[in-house]
């Protein structure tokens, strides 16, 4: 049944193809995600929008093909296989749309597939942590000029401090007591680091710190590689919208630095690599320096703790909601989650200093 689905779904948008199978990629937290296989290539990547966790999906897919035409016109000057290669494509309906929507209140998109290309959870080399750098800042660095006044905010807060700090008292009041319990190391140490987690929100309230454009969702396996190890392009732009630079630097850092997955078990394999963290900042500059104030470049450190510190609070957050945001494999994988970013925070304090 849910082949016929994707079929379906995929045949209500305006393209020369031959549906053949699809195979899902679970590589996400929030949204369903297919490769759809054709009988002639290109292939695509079709895409459910979860719209309990985006409120407002039509302002999400604006986004997306406003920033990807934006970035097109900086590129254009590539040849045409090339430019599709290093931006997102997005295909109309047969009703040209830049969406489908089900009669079940569904949201879905479709891009076109880049071929020959590769990702990866988690870094392995500094070759991969130089060229994600070098691929995010000149994300950053090709939409600097575009109005973020023309960008939906599609998760309000999305990087508040304060607002998920509101999150999290509010589901302490309502956690059962065995998770509270549970948690109970982790709970005393979100307090006693709060007042240093909203010094990058106070600077960004105060004017110290411009908005731009920025990603917001800049872990490692939201870049696409060549065979070669090249970065290519920046997928997953759902959450597009207006924010500092510190919130896609910090959470680059957070999936590029860690030694081991994000839901890693084994803390002891948890741990900060510098010498990722110098490739990356190294790439990132690359793109990224001429554009970057003073200030922005002084609280890059910060902001690798800062956002692997939010993660690891969203984590915990959602374990005493009793899971009700991120998708989970099992009882504890919120938990756990938020461990291995609490154990990241501790290995990168220690090193902080060389920062």
């Amino acid at each position: 049944m849910i082949a016929e689905k994707v079929e379906f779904i995929f045949n209500q948008f305006k393209h020369d193809s031959t549906f053949v199978k699809h195979h899902e990629l679970e590589s996400g937290h929030i949204n369903d995600t297919y490769l759809v296989t054709t009988k002639n290539k290109p292939y695509f990547i079709l895409q459910r929008v979860n719209h309990n966790i985006f409120k407002d999906v039509p302002g999400l897919i604006n986004n997306k093909l406003h920033v990807s035409l934006h970035v097109k016109e900086k590129l254009k000057h590539l040849p045409q296989n090339e430019l599709n290669r290093r931006v997102l494509s997005f295909v109309k309906t047969k009703a040209d749309q830049a969406y489908y929507r089900g009669d079940d209140g569904n949201y879905w998109n479709l891009m076109y597939y880049i071929d020959n290309s590769y990702t990866y959870e988690t870094v392995k080399d500094e070759e991969i942590a130089f060229e994600g750098g070098k691929l995010f800042g000149e994300f950053l660095n090709l939409t600097h000029d575009f109005p973020v006044s023309k960008l939906t905010e599609v998760i309000p807060k999305f990087h508040d401090m304060s607002f998920r700090y509101a999150q999290f008292e509010s589901a302490l009041n309502s956690a059962s007591k065995q998770r509270l319990d549970h948690a109970k190391l982790y709970i005393e140490r979100v307090a006693d680091m709060k007042e240093e987690m909203h010094i990058l929100q106070h600077l960004k309230e105060s004017g110290d710190i411009p908005l731009r454009v920025t990603h917001n969702d800049t872990k490692i396996s939201n870049a696409l590689f060549s065979k070669n190890n090249k970065g290519l392009c920046v997928i997953d732009t759902d959450t597009v919208m207006p924010g500092i630079v510190h919130y896609d630097f910090g959470d680059a850092i957070r999936t590029i630095c860690n030694t081991a997955a994000e839901d890693e078990t084994n803390l002891d394999i948890v741990e900060f690599n510098l010498d990722y963290y110098k490739a990356y900042k190294k790439g990132f500059l690359e793109k990224m320096n001429d554009t970057l104030t003073p200030t922005e470049i002084d609280y890059l450190p910060l902001a690798a703790k800062t956002m692997t510190f939010i993660m690891a609070l969203r984590f915990l957050t959602d374990y005493l909601n009793n899971d009700i945001y991120y998708k989970t494999k099992y009882q504890e994988h919120n938990f756990d989650r938020a461990k291995n970013q609490f154990k990241l925070i501790d290995s990168f304090t220690d090193r902080y200093n060389q920062l």
